[in-house]
């Protein structure tokens, strides 16, 4: 079988070997984040519904979504919503199947409420949190073309791209670490004043690296101003000592910089989210399949989370170009910088894309047809078992953000 893939050295130079980086990511519970997280659980509960009740996953795209900001009043020691938290569910789904009804907007607004549930601690969702979901059924071209596929090789939905790379950089995996550690079950025992909204920058200057977190505290758990900032050194001593760690270098480290030098106007939430006084969430404008913003790496700028993951090639290739890139560096460690963008036509087979490109950086230059051959033998491998991968996908077993 033809692949399509083609391989050559890296066109410029490696990142890590740059001398500036940019890398952002927006946390659990950013706003961007929670309606990702939202679209994408109802993806795969709509998945699980269809296979228990029609024998396959049927067509849908729920990649439409909104968190639109309420309105708050959050002082030391108290806190109170004065308007709701809205959340809104839109896309496409097939609701019946030969005799069989699904009922798609139900599902999407139980996830949405157990999603919310699971992921933050101090939203009160049955009475802060209002809920729409406005999903429709698709457009026939699109779900006829859906069911001509097969479950080995469905059709592509759309001529378009997905884009990976690996490894991290140092900015990278310690932008990616930091957020998870301020919002890991430890750290949220130990630091119960830390909201689930932190949002994490990374800048690495040469070998000098900084790192300005937003964090949004907890009111409840917050009684003045002393406190406060007694919580913010502490955050700040804490990451800095994770963060040494982690990358083996000295690093900077700035808590809501936005902070006045004097007065009470800080970064003080009801339920640790921002989105309770206005700041809004919309599917696609949070972090990328590896769970990062990299502005100095390729990118699709393709809103994952929620497409169906069985031929969406905005889904299904920025997550196999990803962890195709992550298995060929793990394969061949030489490799020090490994790009792959990945092609579809519409109505084509997704596992004979248009296109596979992949381009590589070895240590020191050398090796590189060794690289070359591991390379085109991992791609073969993973579009070889692309229903596998696919099937994956609509377990849940890999994120979009």
């Amino acid at each position: 079988m033809t692949k399509n893939i083609s391989i050559g050295k890296l066109n410029g130079i490696p990142v890590a070997s740059q001398r500036i980086e940019y890398v952002e990511r927006k946390g659990v519970g950013h706003p961007d984040s929670l309606i990702d997280g939202i679209v994408d659980a109802t993806s795969h509960a709509l998945s699980k519904e269809y296979l228990e009740k029609c024998g396959a996953i049927l067509h849908h795209n729920v990649d439409k979504g909104l968190v639109i900001g309420g309105a708050s009043e959050a002082g030391f020691g108290h806190a109170k919503i004065t308007k709701k938290i809205e959340v809104i569910i839109t896309g496409r789904a097939m609701d019946r199947y030969k005799d069989v009804k699904i009922d798609v907007n139900e599902i999407a607004k139980d996830v949405a409420l157990g999603y919310l549930k699971n992921n933050t601690r101090f939203l009160d969702v049955e009475s802060e949190v209002s809920f729409e979901s406005k999903i429709a059924k698709g457009s026939a071209d699109l779900t006829a073309l859906f069911a001509r596929g097969d479950k080995r090789a469905p059709l592509a939905n759309d001529t378009s791209f997905g884009i990976g790379f690996a490894p991290f950089t140092g900015i990278e995996r310690l932008v990616l670490e930091t957020e998870k550690y301020l919002n890991s079950g430890a750290y949220k025992e130990s630091m119960p004043a830390v909201g689930e909204d932190v949002k994490v920058m990374g800048l690495r200057d040469g070998d000098k690296y900084v790192l300005t977190i937003a964090i949004a505290f907890v009111s409840k758990h917050t009684k003045d101003l002393d406190q406060y900032l007694g919580y913010k050194e502490r955050v700040k001593k804490d990451v800095r000592k994770f963060a040494e760690k982690l990358v083996n270098k000295e690093v900077e480290v700035h808590i809501n910089a936005a902070d006045p030098d004097e007065g009470e106007d800080v970064y003080l939430t009801k339920t640790g989210l921002s989105c309770e006084a206005g700041d809004d969430g919309s599917v696609g404008r949070g972090n990328r399949v590896n769970g990062l913003i990299t502005p100095f790496r390729p990118m699709s700028l393709e809103a994952a989370a929620g497409k169906n993951p069985v031929n969406h090639i905005g889904k299904i290739y920025n997550l196999l170009a990803t962890e195709m890139a992550m298995d060929i560096v793990k394969q061949y460690p030489g490799i020090v910088e490994c790009n792959i963008a990945i092609m579809s036509q519409i109505g084509k087979r997704i596992d004979e894309p248009l296109n596979l490109n992949i381009e590589l950086e070895t240590e020191g230059g050398s090796n590189f047809e060794n690289a070359k051959s591991k390379a085109q033998y991992v791609a073969e491998s993973w579009l070889d078992r692309l229903g596998e991968f696919t099937m994956d996908i609509s377990l849940g077993k890999y994120k979009t953000f």
